[in-house]
């Protein structure tokens, strides 16, 4: 309740300055590492963590999230409420004030019209905007003067703070964008290796699935900050090697994302040289069930609604004997130690969302899963170890990206489903590719050519409207959105989509719990196979102070407060 009544007419939170400690540029260089390499600085075309956490050193929104979930004014002079005018009392606009004197980093100013460019931007219909979901239900931005912008709902919305909100929704120039509208979005190279934003750093140098140069914004709008003068941010490796280089070797400052054996990473920091941070939020490492058919001989059908479903996997009692056969305590026990949680939901917190109807899947349960396929018919009819469903063998492609966790993992799950009789052939892809945005790329998990997938995801914030509205039957990848779409395994049903509706008319607090937990168990009863409530597992340098995580935006949210110990 506490975090809701902000649109309920809770005092605005005042984002505070640091204390003036140190002046702009006075810490020197900082080394951040992340093992998985950004390939686009454009958020808009990668739904990639890296891409989004790269891009946020630079690219700003109106609000963000600190370290404990509260939303905080960033670019904007407060949070909108209804007493204070900023939200409409019909609850179908929302009403933003640009902060005085912000600036773009080439010196213009930032207006209320790059905001409206940016909404057209990413609700182009050829566009295939990675994060359509934060726009949805919005029929216009309006450009009320230079300073004001107003975000227009078709109906209620009693969680207005999605648009321009969080990470995964900042505002980009629309001088720098205005020749990459619709399917020309991802040909504008420049713009999107190189975007001129509002933030603490501008980029110098960007080399795709490599490294990043930046240096600090001349026209930041804090005087003295950011406080360190340069950043490379290093992607490539693995986790291991990521946090070797900060807890042990030094050469790096900053090390995300270090999913590794936690007893190595213990070993490691007991060292000194480093302090290990950990966040949790929304994050799960979770198992997608392709819900169309990836058979390559579809040609351009495949992994497409037109090449028709996957030929067993659309089965919910497929979906729930694979999910009975892993031991989720003990993935997390060998991968994530205190980093992780078992869970049974793809939607863990805040508490008010977490359901508790699927908690029987913390407890493995392989005869049960062997008993439920044998009653559904779904035996081994030749003696060969493997069950077929209406006559095709139930032979599964299990991908992932390539990761010492993730590939402990899928050894573990291939024992597994073997056991209840479903081969399983393992593939792990470069993570930089994985995740990245080429369309061109046969690889990534938005194409998804493969019968399952494993990877986390969250959402920035605390309300997961936007997140939940990810399985939209519309916001699937295909070809005619640059196979961009948030709704990875293609899950498709009308009754879900109607709790999306019906969840952006409900302004009871209570009511969205209830809406957002049958969501959740629709998704994970058929086609999504929740493993572990991951939290942020990052470690920084001793000498690194003004860090503060969150799990509920980018890890680096407050960089610009970041500094060297004297």
């Amino acid at each position: 309740m506490k975090r809701y009544s902000l649109l309920l007419g809770a005092t605005a939170l005042a984002l505070a300055p640091a204390a003036a400690m140190a002046e702009r540029g006075s810490s020197g260089h900082l080394n951040i590492i992340y093992w998985q390499a950004p390939s686009t600085l454009n958020p808009y075309l990668s739904g990639g963590t890296k891409e989004v956490e790269s891009s946020s050193l630079i690219l700003e929104s109106m609000a963000r999230f600190d370290e404990t979930g509260m939303m905080v004014p960033w670019l904007a002079e407060s949070i909108p409420t209804v007493d204070n005018g900023g939200v409409s009392a019909d609850l179908t606009s929302i009403t933003w004030t640009i902060a005085d004197g912000v600036t773009w980093s080439d010196g213009s100013a930032l207006t209320s019209a790059d905001f409206v460019f940016t909404w057209t931007y990413c609700t182009h219909p050829e566009g295939g905007c990675a994060q359509a979901g934060y726009f949805d239900g919005v029929t216009s931005v309006d450009a009320v003067d230079a300073r004001t912008v107003r975000v227009n709902f078709a109906e209620s919305t009693p969680f207005p703070y999605t648009a321009f909100v969080g990470s995964e929704s900042p505002v980009i120039q629309a001088a720098q964008f205005a020749e990459c509208l619709g399917a020309r979005a991802p040909e504008c190279t420049d713009a999107n290796f190189g975007p001129i934003g509002t933030g603490p750093f501008k980029v110098d140098e960007f080399r795709p699935n490599d490294v990043i140069e930046l240096s600090a914004n001349p026209n930041f709008r804090f005087p003295d900050r950011p406080y360190f003068a340069t950043v490379t941010f290093k992607g490539g490796g693995d986790a291991t090697a990521a946090a070797r280089s900060v807890c042990e070797t030094g050469e790096f400052d900053y090390a995300w994302n270090l999913q590794m054996d936690p007893t190595i990473l213990a070993g490691m920091a007991a060292q000194g040289r480093c302090a290990i941070e950990v966040s949790f939020g929304t994050s799960v490492e979770r198992i997608h069930l392709n819900q169309t058919n990836p058979d390559p001989a579809l040609g351009d059908a495949r992994a497409t609604v037109e090449g028709g479903p996957h030929p067993f996997l659309t089965d919910p009692i497929v979906g729930q004997a694979l999910s009975m056969a892993i031991d989720r305590p003990l993935l997390t026990e060998i991968g994530y130690g205190a980093g992780g949680q078992p869970t049974c939901n793809v939607l863990p917190a805040p508490a008010l969302y977490a359901s508790t109807a699927n908690d029987a899947c913390l407890v493995q349960d392989i005869p049960g899963a062997i008993a439920l396929l044998d009653g559904a018919g779904i035996v081994d009819s030749n003696g060969d170890g493997i069950r077929e469903y209406n006559g095709v063998p139930m032979c599964v492609l299990f991908q992932t990206s390539t990761n010492a966790v993730r590939q402990d993992a899928q050894a573990l799950i291939k024992q597994w489903w073997e056991e209840i009789g479903v081969e399983t052939e393992l593939r792990n892809i470069d993570a930089s590719v994985f995740f990245g945005g080429d369309p061109a790329s046969p690889d990534t998990f938005q194409k998804f050519y493969a019968d399952v997938e494993m990877y986390t995801n969250n959402f920035a914030g605390v309300d997961p409207q936007a997140y939940m509205a990810s399985w939209l039957c519309g916001d699937m990848p295909r070809p005619q959105s640059q196979w961009q779409g948030s709704n990875t395994h293609r899950f498709c049903d009308p009754a879900y989509d109607a709790l999306v509706a019906e969840m952006v008319r409900t302004a009871d607090l209570n009511e969205r719990g209830r809406l957002a937990r049958e969501m959740n168990d629709m998704l994970v009863r058929y086609s999504i196979i929740p493993l572990i409530h991951r939290g942020g597992v990052s470690a920084r340098a001793a000498t690194l102070e003004g860090h503060r995580m969150s799990d509920w935006d980018s890890e680096l949210w407050n960089i610009m407060d970041w500094r060297r110990t004297q």
